[in-house]
């Protein structure tokens, strides 16, 4: 007889079919207990309205909005915090002393200065992603970070985000036993950066965008080392813009391999796919894109649902920076730390070099963002 299938999957059945309650996971943000300093922002683009909705949501000071560009900074105090300091110079709030933390939201070359200042001003910092484009760069700032005593950490919000955080806490409680694969897929339009700033990044999909995936194969593979990265990039039929909307890599490890797909071309019926595979179990999330998912974990008990409460944006945005406050009210390095990060760069740097090349490429030989 044929194997028996799991309807929702199409593969064939883990275990019981029986739906069973879903395990209690704490994937959501969480607070510190009592530590609620003064937060200093520095750069206002877009995507900081993410940050300044969820600081705001959980109750974070923000007394400093700083931006080359100063009505950028207006706006956003106005729309936030409208008590908050407006400056165009970094240096203001680097200054105020009752300001500890900073979030910099910089573009990367932009940010290595305002980094190094930072720390020498020993403030705790949130910084963009991608964190750098130097690997050796980012080494001495978490060496410089660590020196001065303050927790330097990397804006990798998507570990947060509701499907990939109750995964991530998932394979941390054992529940899906040794992790053998990982698979992502994301289908999206990706045309909104049509005529900014991003068209002009040659490795548009698989740096700026692509490096909260190859962050979370990281996590899902629990500090494994990889031994190869496969990329290839191409230009989807018809496409106007510049950067390659097409890209896939393979992940390979002595035990384990993970892949990636990418296409920023699909136009209708986007789809967003997550599935894990371990020894004792596997965890399963799609959707129509990151905000709107839903989640199986398949194991012999049977088949368990989880109810996700909130979204990437902003959860992922709360998440980073709760971790971060978090890490300094209890005296530990966060979950997101520099030093952490710079292997999800590995594996990105690795992929774009390997895109270019057309060969596979050892994480870590690449140590400079591939032009």
């Amino acid at each position: 007889m044929p194997a028996e299938k799991d309807d929702r999957y199409g593969l064939p059945a883990v275990g019981s079919r029986e739906r069973v309650p879903a395990p209690e996971l704490p994937y959501r943000p969480q607070d510190p207990r009592s530590y609620r300093p003064n937060i200093g922002l520095i750069g206002c683009g877009g995507i900081t309205v993410q940050h300044l909705r969820a600081y705001q949501a959980a109750g974070y000071a923000v007394v400093a909005l700083c931006d080359r560009h100063e009505g950028k900074a207006r706006e956003q105090a106005a729309r936030f915090y409208p008590g908050a300091q407006v400056v165009t110079d970094f240096r203001k709030v680097l200054a105020r002393e009752d300001i500890e933390v900073v979030d910099i939201a910089t573009h990367p070359e932009e940010r290595r200065g305002i980094l190094e200042e930072a720390i020498a001003a020993g403030k705790h910092i949130l910084s963009q992603k991608p964190f750098v484009t130097d690997l050796d760069f980012g080494l001495r700032l978490a060496d410089q970070a660590e020196k001065k005593g303050v927790r330097l950490a990397v804006n990798q919000n998507g570990r947060w985000a509701p499907h990939w955080s109750w995964i991530r806490r998932a394979i941390e409680g054992g529940l899906l036993g040794q992790v053998s694969s990982a698979r992502l897929a994301v289908n999206w339009d990706h045309s909104w950066v049509a005529g900014s700033v991003f068209e002009q990044i040659k490795h548009l999909i698989l740096y700026d965008f692509g490096i909260h995936w190859f962050d979370i194969v990281c996590c899902f593979l629990g500090g494994r080392k990889p031994l190869r990265v496969s990329a290839s990039e191409a230009r989807a039929p018809g496409q106007t813009m510049r950067p390659p909307l097409l890209s896939q890599a393979t992940i390979e490890f002595a035990d384990a391999q993970a892949s990636l797909a990418f296409d920023a071309s699909t136009r209708f019926g986007g789809q967003d796919s997550t599935f894990v595979s371990g020894s004792l179990g596997t965890a399963f999330s799609s959707g129509p894109d990151l905000n709107q998912q839903e989640l199986t974990l398949a194991t012999a008990a049977g088949l368990a649902v989880p109810e996700l409460a909130g979204a990437w944006f902003a959860d992922g945005f709360h998440g980073t920076m709760g971790e971060l406050l978090r890490s300094i009210e209890e005296k530990r390095e966060p979950h997101h730390n520099a030093r952490n990060n710079l292997k999800s760069l590995e594996l990105c740097f690795a992929a774009i070099a390997s895109a270019e090349s057309g060969a596979p490429v050892v994480p870590g030989t690449v140590r400079r963002l591939p032009a």
